[in-house]
């Protein structure tokens, strides 16, 4: 898509992006632009095997297989057993538009947490579901969390969070599951929907981290649930990818008809595909995928030691890092609008927090998943360009 790259009237962060995408230093889109590792060339080298063997297999099996991959990888053994309740889509965002269409369809309002991603609100938004903020400050703690969610999600019938959250990093599974079980027993004590995003998961894997078998302490719960997962936030494919939404038993007869008006099925050569890539990171232990973000951040870390911006803490680290830009600086927007004119595109922080997008004005948010040449360019060119501006 060409567009006009001097466009001012951006409405949300997916037109940033696509911009960005034609810039020479793109740090906006959270997709994987980094180059393949040496066992993930080998990969590509089998993509005629890969072909004929998803022309020869029937499309259960290529689903099949890929789902066996994909959540024994994340240890996610409960899946393993009920693979027919996956279903698998070739996006997140339509498992994020199968959840709001169901959102919609039963008139169900619906507390998100902020700051995030704003596709989420964005979705819900223009299926006409009402939307109120949690505050992810108020997730933090497991002797408060009950409390804050009774307080921010009073008027709504589902909560929804992402974990690990974009841009944040914050995750309710940091060292133990019991800020996940205490939303579980709010949800169910209340009768509220849970909606999770588990796209940036992965991440708690490369940080070295095990994921609890969650579908499992959901199903055993009894919790209305939907989840979602996602590959394209993780491996370079050239955004071939695959996602997943999973939800409860009581209300999958209902979610079922939604998703079959939207697809019939993803192409078995991206499943088998993606599957490699998969088996790849079973092998290495995510190190072509945490190597290079790393790197990245390391560099990042040190190209803005001696200007006014400052790290965030994560406590998962994922593929974007999150920076609070200092008092002598411009504010978000300004500064996204001065780096783009160098060709070095950022996002500002205003429209993750979609409730209040002046909170948003203090950050922005850089993708790490580029080549680390380039990365370095890009850094090299962004703090010649705040420098400038300190100097002034």
């Amino acid at each position: 898509m060409i567009v006009n790259t001097h466009a001012n009237d951006k409405k949300d962060i997916t037109q940033h992006e696509i911009i960005a995408l034609q810039s020479r230093h793109n740090l906006a889109d959270a997709h994987t632009h980094q180059n393949q590792s040496a066992s993930q060339r080998d990969i590509v080298g089998m993509l005629p095997d890969i072909w004929y063997k998803s022309q020869d297999i029937t499309q259960k099996e290529s689903e099949e297989i890929f789902i066996n991959e994909f959540f024994s990888l994340h240890k996610q053994n409960s899946v393993l057993s009920r693979v027919e309740d996956v279903y698998i889509v070739y996006a997140a965002s339509i498992a994020m538009h199968i959840t709001a269409t169901y959102l919609a369809k039963k008139n169900m309002s619906v507390a998100l947490v902020e700051p995030c991603f704003d596709n989420l609100h964005d979705l819900m938004k223009h299926m006409q579901v009402k939307l109120s903020p949690i505050p992810e400050s108020s997730l933090t703690n497991v002797n408060e969390i009950y409390a804050n969610l009774d307080h921010y999600s009073n008027d709504s019938e589902a909560v929804f969070f992402v974990d690990p959250n974009n841009p944040t990093g914050f995750s309710f599974f940091y060292n133990n599951d019991e800020l996940f079980k205490e939303v579980i027993r709010f949800c169910v004590d209340k009768k509220k929907l849970l909606v999770l995003d588990f796209c940036f998961a992965s991440f708690i894997l490369a940080n070295g981290y095990t994921r609890p078998d969650v579908y499992s302490i959901l199903d055993e719960s009894g919790v209305s649930y939907i989840a979602m997962e996602d590959t394209g936030k993780t491996w370079p494919l050239q955004d071939s990818k695959c996602a997943t939404l999973i939800c409860s038993s009581d209300i999958r007869s209902e979610i079922y008809p939604i998703y079959t008006s939207v697809l019939l099925n993803v192409s078995p050569f991206i499943l088998n595909l993606v599957s490699e890539y998969v088996k790849d990171s079973k092998r290495d232990g995510f190190s072509s995928v945490k190597n290079v973000l790393s790197e990245n951040l390391e560099c990042l870390k040190e190209t803005i030691s001696d200007l006014d911006m400052e790290l965030q803490k994560s406590l998962i680290n994922t593929s974007v890092a999150w920076l609070k830009i200092g008092s002598s600086l411009p504010n978000a927007s300004e500064l996204q609008v001065l780096l783009e004119r160098n060709q070095v595109y950022v996002l500002p922080g205003t429209f993750f927090y979609w409730n209040t997008p002046s909170k948003g004005e203090l950050y922005i948010r850089i993708a790490l998943a580029r080549d680390p040449s380039e990365f370095k360019l890009a850094m090299i060119e962004m703090k010649n360009t705040i420098s400038k501006v300190t100097n002034q």
